[in-house]
């Protein structure tokens, strides 16, 4: 079942942003079983969506690549507000 996850990190800017994806995602990708990411400059920080297609998959890219990767230089500081659920309802756009 695909599972969705949000991250808020506080205070964080665009350039903080992009440096950290630089750091954590493959080269012109998305890290192994996730679907689709999104980031945008929030009231208070940066707000990040990603969906996976499994928790399996969203807890070995955060245990094995993100929080081993932290602090990135220039990156994220401190701890992110986070939200986990299972996907009830994912539907896209038709072409």
């Amino acid at each position: 079942m695909a599972y969705l996850m949000t991250h808020f990190w506080p205070g964080a800017t665009e350039e903080q942003y992009r440096t950290q994806v630089e750091a954590v995602h493959p080269a012109g990708g998305l890290p192994d079983g996730q679907l689709y990411h999104a980031a945008g400059q929030a009231e208070g920080g940066m707000l990040i969506v990603a969906v996976w297609d499994s928790k399996e998959s969203a807890d070995r890219f955060v245990s094995e690549v993100l929080i081993a990767s932290m602090p990135v230089e220039g990156g994220f500081s401190g701890q992110p507000e986070e939200r986990l659920a299972e996907v009830a309802n994912q539907q896209t756009a038709e072409a």
